[in-house]
């Protein structure tokens, strides 16, 4: 291309770029000096070989020290306030004169103001006097409104809040008809009325999601957790704040329409951001009690704002700071999407805590309706698990539209072309992640009922003396394995999905873990025969959580187990672990029933006909002992006689009775037999053998007593007494 024809081509260029500029409205950047079209001869020689676009109208940052001082700029814009703050005086002073359309035969500023103050007067009052009027219903509505009355306390709540919509819905139409009546023509009057009238409405709009959770005159009705005079307070502060905030925008919006100066509207913003940032400041030090104690109650399912509560003051209070430093910041520096971010983090912020509120008392209202109706329910129910879920939603959508306002607008770290692709690669990764979420506390939910066996330590069980209770049964026994199993599972396929979403080719993931796998299979084959033979053990139902057996290593309680052992708690206290592998042979002493046999001995002239009934009353009565009577499946009883040893009968006794403690039914029997049989004539066999002799008038030889199988030696007998007894 000769220079003629690229100078053609650039004054070709720069027409198009003229006219498409003038018809965008924007303003044509001023022409270029004569020699300045010969600058990009050069670098148009070296882009006569390449094949890439083009090259377009763009700045490129090459060094730090070709950046801006922004620092500076800022300084320098700020230095212009001060100067522009008369000017700021004298626009807002001249509001009122030039609301007067009297010379061009409309209202005068008087009229004019006094017919909006009565507009907006009578909306307000409106909204009070519904409110005055359905008072008595109100009431009668708000004592039936708490948790414990379930569908009815919604039902109330939501009635409620549809009484206080009225007011709102009052205040709309008035304001609304107002502005169709009055304030319809292009004039500034009009348009000054129509934004007063829309934002009391906004305003009342606003409040009245306020209204529905503080309620400040119904205590019954309120859905958090603040005393009267706190609640009634916090409505009223928020109520000023607000309107401030309000009347502060629409009087920014008059200055803009009127023609104020760019300095003098940046003073505006920056002094009413301080005012807004004191407003705010002067309702967090009043409403900290109110505050603490709404935030507080919700801290029991969400732990983060009860630690914003317990935190109030010294959190809320760098939150406002921070947002009035970055509308100063935005308003001076001519950025106004670093003041948007801030906003859209407040209103979000705030939107979070409000549907956290409404959210939990719903769920408390449900879990009423569902406590009354189902007994014996397990902590967390159904309403729980669909409240985490909805709130796991929200924080990630609110994360997500934070995220999006300070990296792409603020920081601009990356452009809103990447960010799109971002947030398009990562949607489906995060509902699939979202999905594996709701499916794990779903897991949770049908699982937990199964879980809850063990609430306490064994030390702690035996002083509550409950160390001894019925055994888990099959599913609770297997259900810790086939949670963890399925937890692994979920978070694993979630995982890999993710990666798979994010463009992460997972086939080598998959090929390593298959051949880690079975390397680790060959290296560790008693790893693999303890899994092995535990899936087994619990597939043939050998043990339970809670049963006794003996596996001829040792003896004790199952306590749990893991995917390779099993721990045994001894009766004395010590705990075994096992490998399943080396488990062997299990007996199991808590299954189905129990059969205990006893000797006990007695005199061998004891009455067996008697001793036996004897018994069998004794079982008779034991079987009416509530504490006893639902676990003795056969009655106490005498079976017969053992043995004849020396001096005594070995009579033997037993019952059946349901695994746990046939120790304590055992005692009962033999405490009552000893305090029986006496009265009967029934004694119990001494410890050693017993011989009577009988004499005449002739001597006993004590050898010859000796020798006729006495246990008592001879020199133990008595040489004096011709007459002797010995036992």
């Amino acid at each position: 291309m000769t220079q003629e024809q690229f100078k053609s081509l650039v004054d070709a260029i720069s027409e198009s770029v003229t006219e498409k500029l003038k018809a965008e409205g924007v303003a044509s950047p001023p022409a270029a000096a004569p020699g300045a079209a010969s600058a990009p001869a050069a670098p148009a020689s070296k882009s006569k070989s390449s094949k890439g676009p083009p090259p377009g109208p763009k700045v490129v940052v090459t060094s730090l020290k070709d950046r801006p001082d922004e620092f500076g700029l800022f300084l320098e814009k700020a230095s212009h306030l001060p100067p522009a703050l008369p000017v700021l005086g004298a626009k807002i002073s001249s509001i009122p004169h030039l609301l007067d359309r009297s010379a061009h035969g409309g209202r005068s500023a008087s009229t004019f103001l006094l017919l909006l103050g009565a507009v907006a007067v009578a909306a307000l009052a409106a909204e009070a006097f519904l409110r005055l009027l359905t008072q008595r219903l109100r009431t009668r509505l708000s004592s039936d409104a708490g948790p414990e009355f379930g569908l009815r306390s919604l039902a109330h709540v939501s009635a409620l809040a549809l009484i206080d919509g009225l007011g709102v819905l009052a205040v709309w139409i008035i304001c609304h008809g107002a502005t169709g009546a009055w304030f319809t023509g292009p004039t500034g009057q009009d348009k000054l009325a129509a934004a007063v009238l829309t934002g009391i409405f906004s305003w009342r709009l606003y409040m009245l999601v306020f209204r529905i959770i503080l309620q400040p005159n119904l205590r019954a009705a309120r859905l958090c957790d603040v005393v009267d005079g706190e609640a009634r307070g916090m409505y009223l502060r928020i109520a000023a704040v607000m309107l401030l905030i309000t009347l502060g925008r629409i009087l920014g919006q008059v200055l803009a329409a009127i023609g104020t100066p760019h300095e003098a509207m940046t003073a505006y913003h920056v002094v009413a951001a301080a005012i807004y940032v004191c407003a705010f400041l002067w309702l967090v030090l009043r409403s900290r009690e109110a505050a603490r104690q709404w935030f507080v109650g919700l801290g029991a399912l969400a732990p983060v704002i009860g630690t914003i509560g317990r935190k109030w003051v010294p959190l809320a209070t760098a939150f406002f700071l921070a947002l009035g430093a970055t509308q100063i910041y935005g308003a001076i520096s001519d950025r106004a999407h670093v003041a948007g971010a801030m906003l859209l983090t407040l209103t979000l912020v705030v939107g979070i805590l409000i549907f956290e509120t409404l959210m939990q008392a719903v769920v408390r209202r449900l879990d009423s309706l569902i406590a009354s109706h189902k007994a014996g329910r397990t902590t967390t129910t159904l309403p729980d698990i669909v409240a985490r879920c909805v709130r796991v939603a929200i924080i990630i959508t609110a994360a997500v539209m934070i995220a999006q306002s300070w990296v792409v607008e603020v920081f601009a770290l990356v452009s809103e072309s990447e960010w799109a692709q971002i947030t398009t690669s990562s949607r489906t990764a995060g509902f699939t992640l979202f999905f594996a979420f709701v499916l794990w506390e779903l897991l949770k939910f049908v699982t937990d009922p199964y879980m809850g066996l063990k609430n306490k330590s064994a030390a702690q069980a035996i002083v509550d003396g409950d160390a001894a209770a019925s055994p888990a049964s099959r599913i609770s026994t297997m259900m810790p394995l086939l949670r963890r199993s399925a937890a692994v599972l979920i978070a694993l396929v979630a995982v890999m999905i993710a990666l798979d979403d994010f463009g992460v080719n997972i086939t080598p993931l998959i090929a390593g873990a298959s051949v880690f796998g079975i390397a680790i299979s060959f290296g560790s084959q008693t790893l693999v025969k303890d899994i092995v033979s535990g899936i087994f053990y619990l597939t043939d139902d050998a043990f339970r959580v809670g049963e006794y057996i003996d596996c001829g290593k040792a003896k004790g309680t199952v306590e749990g187990f893991t995917l390779r052992s099993l721990k045994l708690r001894h009766q004395n206290g010590q705990v075994h672990t096992i490998p399943f592998g080396q488990l062997g042979q299990i007996t199991n002493f808590s299954r189905d029933w129990i059969t205990v046999k006893f000797n006990l001995r007695f005199a061998r002239d004891t009455d067996i006909e008697k001793l036996r009934k004897a018994a069998k009353k004794i079982g008779t009565d034991i079987m009416e002992m509530p504490a006893i009577k639902s676990e003795v499946l056969a009655p106490f009883k005498m079976q017969g006689v053992a043995d004849i040893t020396g001096n005594a009968l070995l009579v033997r006794f037993k019952f059946t009775a349901r695994p746990g403690n046939p120790a304590a039914i055992q005692r009962e029997a033999i405490k009552r037999m000893f305090n029986t049989l006496p009265a009967l004539g029934i004694e119990f066999a001494t410890d050693g053998a017993a011989v009577v002799l009988h004499t005449t008038t002739a001597s006993v030889n004590p050898g010859q007593v000796a020798q006729q199988g006495s246990d008592i030696p001879a020199d133990a007998m008595p040489r004096d007494t011709p007459k002797a007894a010995a036992s």
